[in-house]
């Protein structure tokens, strides 16, 4: 029988439930069990597809096509394995789908009810994942704070299905703040008591207690939690603040972490854990030789998380080659031709980020040529192989109003344009472009050297795509395509061989990057900014 585990959150949004559900995934899957993490958001949207990174960071995309939050990206980081449509679930679509059964005539005439209509389609949806046969565990996170209101169809739903497990068959973690007071320089347990006695008000009793800290708790302290919150003393977990997200498996191996949780699932426990690549990692990333500075241009570089997926794929290229990555991160609005060569003159590499809209286009195009005609490496993303497109037109082919039909309607050269089978689309949501697509690469290009083979499939989010009506006029000028869709002829990656580096992507590689298996393209950009 598949064991379920749920992750909820107290006190205070934000502590990093993915980050503690990908890092005991990773422990149980290092003791040879099969896992996979679901992320059930309580948004009204059905999905984060048209959210603005501002909103709720990066739109994270799987291999199927689905539009998903972001911490899938760190759930595959982790574990090494491919999310789907099934692995994250909003309230959105949770209603969306209830309704429809209502219009459909489904539920016979009753009344549709949160209790059992809403939590019934919850319910069904934290089980999907069983029917494959695929897993030993599902680990499903619970966004938001208990207390919420948004979140108590969840949280009920989720007393529900425990009950009905039975015992031994299922695990509720709770993740919660244990806040420092400078001033009594001390550590306070009362926030974490009263978020549990509510998340006991509801009917969910938790069996973990996950203290997110930044200091030692001390045996006084676990020994107070477990008496005043009704748990094990072994179930009170320090998660003390770390450097990288990528230690906090091993801290929570330290904890005995995957032990208690296999002992209170009533499943085998033999050994420890296998962490040793994920130990090999870490050295590496703790123990660089080589240091780069990269200047990360984009148009949401305010919130870290808006390009979450880069970041960490800088870190995964920097630690297999051995390197310290250094990002800058520069709103393509504040570049001009008068700061370009003062912003990025200094740098080993640009990678110009992807986004939607017109604004910072011009910055973008303006750091694209600096880097072009200074012979600085450059990987550009989507968006920034747009501009990278734009850029040589304008300033190489001398298409002097060359532009994306996204951004001007009026172009005389509009060098990137809408795909053919979007033109008919009027809705936002889940329309674009999504999911993973084969591409063919040619041969002894940059690209194919990177991943050592001419045929790839990678993930993308677009509407527009290169114009083909240019192709020949830009290989013959030194802009080659270098990978191409075989079935639709897609531009997916173009280069300029006689630049030191010089690619950009329609795709997102950022997407496929993992600690275990860097993305080949992010690992070769990095090498050559070492180079230079």
């Amino acid at each position: 029988m598949v064991k379920y585990i749920f992750v909820t959150g107290g006190v205070s949004s934000s502590l990093g439930k993915g980050i503690f559900a990908a890092s005991l995934a990773k422990l149980l899957q290092g003791r040879g069990y099969s896992v996979t993490i679901q992320k059930f958001d309580p948004y009204l949207n059905v999905d984060p597809g048209t959210l603005n990174p501002y909103e709720h960071g990066e739109c994270y995309v799987t291999e199927d096509g689905a539009e998903t939050d972001l911490d899938l990206g760190h759930y595959e980081r982790f574990l090494n394995v491919p999310t789907s449509q099934m692995n994250n679930v909003t309230t959105g679509r949770i209603y969306q789908t209830v309704i429809n059964q209502e219009r459909e005539g489904k539920y016979l005439g009753k009344t549709v009810q949160v209790i059992p209509h809403i939590t019934d389609e919850i319910k069904r949806r934290m089980r999907l994942l069983s029917e494959s046969g695929k897993y030993h565990i599902i680990i499903t996170e619970i966004g938001g704070t208990v207390g919420d209101i948004e979140s108590l169809p969840f949280v009920e739903s989720v007393r529900q299905l425990v009950r009905e497990l039975g015992p031994y068959n299922s695990l509720v973690c709770h993740l919660t703040l244990i806040p420092f007071l400078n001033s009594a320089k001390e550590l306070k347990t009362k926030p974490t008591q009263h978020s549990v006695n509510q998340m006991m008000g509801y009917g969910l009793k938790p069996d973990l207690i996950i203290c997110r800290t930044e200091h030692e708790l001390g045996e006084e302290l676990r020994n107070k939690l477990s008496l005043f919150c009704n748990v094990d003393r072994e179930c009170v977990i320090q998660a003390i603040d770390k450097s990288s997200i990528y230690e906090v498996p091993l801290e929570m191996q330290k904890e005995n972490l995957d032990t208690t949780v296999l002992r209170k699932l009533s499943l085998p426990n033999a050994g420890n854990s296998d962490m040793s690549a994920w130990e090999d990692f870490m050295l590496k990333l703790k123990n660089p030789k080589h240091e780069v500075h990269i200047a990360l241009v984009g148009k949401y570089v305010e919130l870290q998380d808006a390009y979450k997926s880069i970041n960490e794929s800088f870190i995964h290229a920097g630690a297999i080659n051995n390197c310290k990555v250094i990002v800058h991160s520069i709103h393509s609005s504040e570049i001009t031709d008068e700061n370009v060569s003062e912003l990025l003159g200094q740098m080993n590499g640009v990678l110009v980020a992807p986004g939607f809209g017109d604004r910072g286009i011009e910055g973008k195009i303006t750091a694209i040529k600096f880097v072009r005609e200074n012979n600085i490496p450059f990987f550009g993303i989507c968006l920034g192989m747009q501009m990278a497109v734009i850029e040589y037109a304008r300033n190489v082919l001398h298409y002097a109003d060359a532009h994306s039909f996204e951004m001007n309607k009026k172009t005389t050269h509009p060098v990137i344009d809408m795909m053919e089978e979007q033109k008919t689309i009027k809705k936002k949501g889940g329309t674009m472009r999504l999911g993973a697509y084969n591409c063919i690469l040619k041969e002894k290009s940059k690209s194919a050297l990177a991943y050592k083979t001419t045929s790839i499939s990678e993930r993308h989010r677009h509407r527009y795509e290169f114009n083909n009506k240019y192709l020949d006029v830009f290989e013959k000028a030194g802009m080659e395509a270098t990978g191409t869709n075989p079935d639709n002829g897609l531009v997916e990656i173009v280069e300029i061989p006689k630049h030191k580096y010089f690619v950009g992507v329609q795709f997102h590689p950022e997407l496929k990057s993992t600690v275990l298996t860097p993305h080949p393209l992010f690992v070769s950009f990095i090498k050559a900014c070492i180079e230079k």
